[in-house]
Parts: C-alpha cells; sequence; structure tokens
C-alpha cells in the first residue's frame, strides 16, 4: 500500500486502517507456536526495532534467549496488536501518535475499551500457540492488558510488578511511573524473561 503517514496522525485505535489491519491478523494471519511470547509496547519512532526502547528490549532478549525461535514478540497499545515481525506493514509503519500526551479523559477511555478488546482477540486467537505469555507495560497499556487478562483467562505476566512500580512512582514527574527503560524495571524484566525461559 502507498504511504500515507501525513494522513495517520489521529488516535490510531479510532482509525479504519488499523482495525482492518487487525482483523487481518486475527482472522488470516498465521501466528507460528512458541513457547513463549513477550508483548512489548509500541513506540513513537516507526519501525518500532529502531525505537531506542525497543533496541534495547530487542537485545536483551537476545542475551535471554540464545534461539530466536523459543519466543515471540508481539507489539500492542495504540497500534492495536502486531506480530513484530508485520511492523512494516501498512498502517503499522505509517502513524505518529502518542497517547501519553493526550489530557482528554474521553479519548483515553476509549483507548481502554478498544485496547482491551485487541488484546483480548489476540489472546484467544494465540490461545494454544503460545505456553506462556510475558508482557513489559506501564500505566494505562498495562491497564489494558490487565483488562484483557481478566476478560479471557489467558493468563499473562505482567511486569514491572506493582511493588517496583510503586518504589520507583514519583508523583511529581510528568510521567509518574517513569519509563519502561528505568534499569530497576530492566532487571526485574530480565529476571522474569530467564525465569520463564528456564521454567
Amino acid at each position: 500500500m502507498q504511504d500515507h503517514a501525513h494522513d495517520l496522525t489521529e488516535p490510531p485505535f479510532y482509525l479504519p486502517q488499523f482495525e482492518q489491519a487487525y482483523r487481518y491478523i486475527i482472522d488470516e494471519y498465521p501466528v507460528a507456536p512458541r513457547k513463549t511470547a513477550v508483548f512489548i509496547p509500541c513506540a513513537v519512532r516507526k519501525p518500532y526495532s529502531q525505537s531506542p526502547s525497543h533496541k534495547l528490549f530487542h537485545k536483551m532478549f537476545g542475551e535471554v534467549f540464545p534461539d530466536t525461535d523459543q519466543y515471540h514478540v508481539v507489539i500492542f497499545g495504540t497500534c492495536g496488536t502486531v506480530p513484530a515481525e508485520l511492523e512494516l506493514m501498512y498502517p503499522y509503519a505509517h502513524y505518529h501518535y502518542m497517547l501519553g500526551n493526550v489530557r482528554d479523559q474521553r479519548i483515553k477511555d476509549d483507548f481502554l475499551r478498544i485496547e482491551t478488546r485487541r488484546i483480548a482477540g489476540y489472546l484467544e486467537k494465540t490461545r494454544f500457540t503460545y505456553e506462556k505469555r510475558i508482557a513489559y507495560c506501564i500505566g494505562i497499556f498495562r491497564a489494558a492488558m490487565e483488562a484483557a487478562v481478566a476478560e479471557t483467562r489467558i493468563p499473562v505476566e505482567i511486569y514491572p510488578t506493582r511493588p517496583v512500580i510503586a518504589k520507583l512512582y514519583d508523583a511529581d514527574c510528568p510521567f509518574p511511573e517513569g519509563s519502561l527503560s528505568m534499569q530497576e524495571y530492566l532487571d526485574e524484566f530480565r529476571a522474569a524473561l530467564i525465569r520463564v525461559r528456564d521454567a
């Protein structure tokens, strides 16, 4: 498809292109079985793998898992749920949007509702595709993941854990839960990935 980057600055979760791409993934795309699914949030820089945070995460995955066939990365967030190998597919590499800057509660509520449905749909599709699932997320992305897990009853280990978030919480910061690139969050996530790998 042609590049419509200039068009896609609206909240992506409202756009029909994202619903169509999501339906393609749910209805048609064959997700290869893996021992572990690793869910990480989308990033502002596209393709996601070129963002500083994703480079950091992928470096860690490479260090923890000697074999890339052991795990499957799934991107989720304002984009919906996207197997990482589809990051260049339209519209996933063609939008620019940051939910963190949004102050409108209605948009946040809509995101939570739409994203919960999309994560739940992906969890249902892949119920027997993965043996284990682990997610790395904070804030409203975490809230959507938790809601989808509650709805589907498909277990996902979610990191960082609440005690670690509480320890690092800074009410005076614009993003009080900080960033997923913070070392204490990364250390806890790495330990969890090693546990999952060795289980």
